[in-house]
């Protein structure tokens, strides 16, 4: 009998798996790679949302933990994955200014958030109000983290790639049986697959379809993340990621000419040079009506467990969140009220 079974391998479901590992539990994984949302994500890690100038919730105790996860898997699978980088608000006008420097005389915000107008110009952008920098910031590779992390679990035969079939996962008196594997307990980290899961799929999971581009741009010239209606991440050799719309109804993976035409426009509103669309990708985010992840065990089985719901910030979420459901599984540490899946139960929505 192994410790856990989790399903998916996105990064709730990698950075459970890792925990588990360092706290030498015994794990396999199940995955049949129908959600990519993880995989295509820009992987930006940023404690400020800048549309509203508020702090990301929990942003310091998620980027300790964060910082600490990513490091360590670095050296362990020999990969460069953690890559800090600044991340520079374009101002369109004075006001945007005054705004940013009120924010960053906030408490909360102080530590994330440089008083310092950054006037550098970058070419392919003007910028005749500078910009301001988000401090303790950068992006995951989040692609070649899962693939690496994928190939790791495969060599010590800890992966499956397979579609789970609920009708075989049968509850034991100490656990869980699903086919030939028995564990004590079972993570459905599936993302936005979770409304085929029968035991979670009354909770309020309403995904939200993103669409990203990879442009190359020649004479664009940046060593930073820029951040205003998107993002423009660079990538080397003129390369640059640039993201994302979103869309609450369409709930496929498919890329579409209104999301290409979304964001083209919002790229002629921050660079002045010419680009060419390389590739465009579609996923639907993991999202919750109030905006929180969905973490805890279920109502009436405690072996079945559901860690999902990161959304947009799955990179600082993941090992977050993945530790507070270890602790509560473990060490019987109670889940905060604000995170554990149960809080919808409890109105009713059994």
């Amino acid at each position: 009998m192994i410790d856990y079974l989790i399903v998916g391998s996105g990064l709730a479901g990698i950075s459970f798996t890792e925990i588990a590992l360092r706290n030498e539990k015994t794990v396999f994984v199940l995955d049949n790679n129908s959600q990519n949302s993880s995989k295509i994500a820009g992987g930006l890690y940023n404690p400020v949302i800048l549309k509203r100038f508020s702090e990301v919730w929990q942003a310091q105790e998620q980027l300790v933990l964060m910082n600490e996860f990513y490091t360590s898997l670095e050296e362990k699978l020999k990969y460069k994955f953690d890559f800090k980088r600044p991340i520079l608000r374009k101002f369109f006008s004075v006001e945007e200014q005054n705004n940013w420097f009120a924010a960053s005389d906030k408490i909360a915000l102080a530590p994330f958030l440089s008083t310092t107008l950054i006037s550098k110009k970058y070419a392919g952008i003007d910028s005749p109000y500078g910009y301001g920098e988000v401090l303790q910031t950068g992006y995951v590779d989040t692609a070649l983290l899962l693939n690496k992390y994928r190939d790791y679990l495969k060599y010590n035969n800890w992966f499956q790639e397979e579609s789970f079939d609920y009708d075989a996962l049968h509850i034991t008196s100490d656990g869980i049986r699903y086919k030939d594997i028995y564990a004590k307990h079972i993570i459905f980290a599936e993302g936005f697959g979770m409304h085929a899961n029968p035991y979670f799929n009354q909770l309020p999971l309403d995904g939200t379809k993103g669409e990203l581009f990879i442009i190359k741009a020649p004479e664009l010239n940046l060593d930073i993340i820029v951040n205003t209606s998107v993002f423009i991440l660079p990538l080397g050799n003129d390369l640059f990621k640039v993201g994302a719309t979103y869309n609450w109804k369409d709930k496929t993976d498919l890329p579409t000419e209104e999301g290409k035409t979304e964001l083209v426009d919002r790229i002629k509103e921050i660079i002045t040079c010419d680009f060419e669309i390389v590739a465009h990708f579609a996923g639907v985010r993991p999202t919750v009506k109030d905006r929180r992840p969905l973490v805890g065990t279920h109502q009436n089985h405690e072996s079945i467990h559901i860690l999902n719901g990161l959304g947009t910030r799955g990179v600082m979420l993941g090992p977050a969140m993945a530790k507070a459901l270890f602790d509560s599984i473990e060490h019987q540490i109670p889940l905060s009220k604000e995170i554990d899946s149960n809080r919808f139960l409890s109105k009713g929505n059994k």
